[in-house]
């Protein structure tokens, strides 16, 4: 009995390395990928890092939109009309060593950017899970995270995560600050937790 006693801790002892030990593998293999214009999406993105660990990168164009608001909204909704994909400056090396990949956009035009569209198309998610995090001006998400699960129909999808943020027509840029910083921290961590993706150290 004894001896059994022995050997059943020696199993469970094994058995929480093995799970210690791919907590942290699993961290290497997060990638945080986001589009953030007034700095929102990227400090949801910051948040996101902070608790599950990961690779943050930003998506950037190789020709930038306008700063004018107004030619911005033009060009983006020409190109949602025609299909164009904005070609990006950013190159992501490796994606396949990454198990799981949080996309976080603003929602521009009620859709998902062209720019996100443009990463999903250009990288293979094959086998990968996918989970979309969003920001909006109160409107919503709008076909944002249905625009995941189409261009990403052998990846899993995870449920996604949206908080308003500011509206930039209105000369909001940066709000997800202070106060608000930390509401949107709390909310995350409740979201990361539901998913089961949240860091154990948290």
């Amino acid at each position: 009995m004894k001896n059994a006693i022995v050997f059943s801790i020696i199993i469970l002892s094994g058995f929480i390395a093995g799970c210690s030990n791919a907590q942290s593998m699993s961290t290497e293999k997060i990638l945080i990928v986001y589009l953030s214009r007034t700095n929102n999406t990227k400090t949801i993105a910051a948040i996101i890092q902070r608790n599950t660990g990961g690779t943050l990168v930003a998506l950037e164009l190789e020709k930038p939109y306008p700063e004018n608001y107004k030619a911005t909204v033009a060009q983006v909704v020409e190109e949602n009309k025609t299909g164009y994909l904005p070609p990006l400056k950013t190159k992501i090396d490796s994606i396949e060593k990454y198990d799981i990949i949080f996309l976080g956009f603003p929602t521009w035009d009620m859709q998902m950017p062209p720019p996100v569209k443009s990463f999903l198309h250009q990288y293979n998610l094959k086998g990968k899970s996918i989970v979309p995090f969003n920001t909006n001006a109160g409107y919503g998400v709008g076909s944002g995270f249905e625009t995941v699960k189409e261009l990403c129909p052998d990846s899993k999808v995870l449920e996604g995560f949206e908080i308003k943020a500011g509206a930039e027509r209105d000369g909001e840029y940066l709000v997800i600050k202070g106060e608000k910083a930390k509401e949107a921290e709390t909310r995350v961590k409740n979201w990361l937790q539901k998913i089961q993706l949240v860091k154990k150290s948290n």
